[in-house]
């Protein structure tokens, strides 16, 4: 499998970056610790999760998934071979989004403990207050990463004025620098990103790993009206998707799936995998089952037949 290069990092990726927010929420500890050995046993190695993960389930400070990946990689013994991003700023039941220096220094040690290591391969900016000058944010990177907790940067949820800010402070003031961006991007939700953000991909060298690649499993195909709705926890917040677009896509997705003996998911990822600069979508698996979907996206190459019909079904 051919591996990726994040940014300007000696960082090597497995094209696909699974998402660790269900560890803790809708698997216990015996269940992510079947899917994270059923990940790796295919030779995959990037994991995504956050501090703030996820503190919905009590109300309290988060921390459930972390939790388990650290229990999960001493038991295994398997630091060395794992590439682990986590994130910090996120708003929990015990605080506000937070970019403070004071906040961040805090946080990294609590997300350490948690994940029972010394280091963390690439820890995000995960939601911006807007508030905290974004220098004091780089300095705080620049003292974790001085300290070795921490050895390279990215973004996520923050505004392309203040990403543009903060690679202006690095080059100015000799800090850290972003390397990587986490934006919300999939078939039925390309305009924010291909508009304000894939140029600054571009701009800056940025790997891309995409949230909500699957959209929160509407492009799986398995919603395709409001009675499929209750098949998952998450099947709320698809019901928006189910409109003109979104069948449509679901249609293309059907014929480029059936055309290419493979799931409506395996395309999905495959068709963002084909865009410019994006490095490893993220997503999230429950079954073993979703893995193999995952598996095959990067084995996928769409042709442009294909790749004509998605655009023009999710433009």
């Amino acid at each position: 499998m051919k591996k990726i290069i994040i940014g300007n990092t000696d960082l090597e990726v497995a094209p696909i970056n699974l998402g660790g927010n269900v560890f803790g929420w809708t698997l216990d500890e015996k269940e992510s610790f079947k899917i994270l050995d059923a990940y790796t046993a295919g030779e995959f190695n990037f994991i995504d999760t956050a501090d703030m993960y996820s503190y919905w389930v009590d109300g309290g400070e988060g921390g459930q998934s972390e939790t388990i990946l650290g229990k999960w990689m001493k038991s295994r013994n398997n630091r060395k071979d794992i590439v682990l991003a986590t994130k910090v700023g996120g708003e929990t039941g015990k605080h506000p989004v937070d970019t403070s220096k004071k906040h961040i220094l805090e946080a990294v040690d609590k997300s350490l403990k948690r994940l029972q290591t010394d280091y963390i391969d690439l820890y995000y900016t995960h939601f911006d207050d807007e508030k905290t000058p974004v220098e004091e944010t780089l300095e705080a990177y620049d003292e974790i990463i001085k300290a070795g907790k921490v050895r390279y940067i990215a973004a996520s949820n923050i505004s392309p004025e203040r990403l543009e800010a903060s690679f202006a402070a690095s080059e100015k003031y000799g800090l850290p620098r972003y390397e990587a961006l986490q934006p919300h991007y999939n078939l039925v939700e390309r305009e924010n990103y291909e508009s304000k953000y894939a140029p600054l991909a571009d701009k800056y060298n940025l790997s891309v790993f995409t949230y909500w690649s699957l959209a929160s499993g509407f492009l799986t195909g398995k919603y395709r009206s409001k009675d499929d709705l209750s098949k998952s926890v998450r099947g709320g917040s698809v019901e928006k998707y189910l409109d003109e677009k979104g069948l449509n896509i679901l249609a293309a997705l059907d014929k480029v799936s059936e055309k290419n003996n493979t799931t409506q998911a395996t395309v999905s990822l495959a068709w963002l995998l084909a865009q410019p600069h994006i490095g490893a979508p993220i997503a999230s698996a429950t079954k073993e089952s979703h893995l193999k979907t995952m598996f095959d996206a990067p084995k996928l190459q769409l042709d442009s037949e294909d790749l004509e019909l998605l655009n023009t079904a999710s433009k």
